[in-house]
């Protein structure tokens, strides 16, 4: 079985800790390897820090670190490290950064690897960006469109999609003109799980945060279809 987690929020962001709750549900044994990748802030401290205050206490997870930017594995410990992890947690940050990044160390070859044995990939924001071969994304200052993800997931990927002005319109006319796949759209607070390739269950920590899939339609209209979210207690 191979899943993907687009998050809307997690421990960066959320003071409840209701989706990564949610997201370790979803695990694949019953106290998982959790390995952080801070690529896309440049391995930022205050952002590894927080993942440990919120992760190591935790009775259902043994929380690491995957640093590329002071990297201390060879190739054969990091494939062997990354193998080895139930869930890699992708954070925030610049999207086109963190995967040319990846590239150049092998891990997006080695994510692909561990995707197809059952690892379950999730991120926020460039960590949700990530798994879709196209996204919207501000890695080069304005909102655009990145044809360069792992294609991991069919179509493309929008977050902030309620809290960033411009978001919305942007990626509707991405989508419209056919700089985009169609895809799917995350405010912040909502989540959506893809099992082999499916969406399969979609969550919100918040009333009024959702998921949308947005498609192309004829003559370039586009729909936007509010998905039905389980509210998360």
């Amino acid at each position: 079985m191979k899943r993907v987690a687009l998050l809307g929020g997690g421990f960066s962001n959320d003071e409840d800790g209701l989706l990564d709750a949610w997201l370790l549900s979803h695990a694949r044994v019953p106290r998982a390897r959790v390995c952080f990748l801070p690529t896309a802030s440049g391995d930022a401290v205050t952002y590894v820090d927080r993942f440990f205050e919120a992760f190591a206490p935790r009775h259902d997870c043994d929380p690491s670190v995957l640093p590329l930017f002071q990297r201390k594995l060879d190739d054969e410990a990091l494939r062997a490290y990354l193998l080895a992890q139930d869930v890699v947690y992708v954070g925030g940050g610049n999207t086109a950064n963190m995967l040319a990044v990846w590239r150049v160390h092998g891990v997006d070859r080695l994510l692909s690897e561990a995707y197809d044995r059952g690892t379950l990939l999730c991120g926020i924001s460039a960590g949700a960006n990530c798994w879709a071969r196209g996204s919207h994304t501000d890695s080069f200052g304005p909102l655009t469109h990145l044809q360069d993800g792992l294609g991991l997931l069919p179509g493309s990927v929008c977050p902030h999609y309620d809290s960033e002005p411009g978001r919305r319109p942007s990626y509707r006319a991405a989508v419209a003109d056919g700089s985009l796949a169609g895809g799917w759209a995350l405010d912040d607070g909502a989540a959506a799980l893809f099992t082999d390739g499916v969406l399969t269950e979609t969550v919100t920590r918040k009333p009024g945060a959702g998921v949308y899939q947005v498609e192309r339609k004829e003559q370039g209209d586009v729909e936007e279809l509010a998905l039905e979210c389980r509210p998360l207690h």
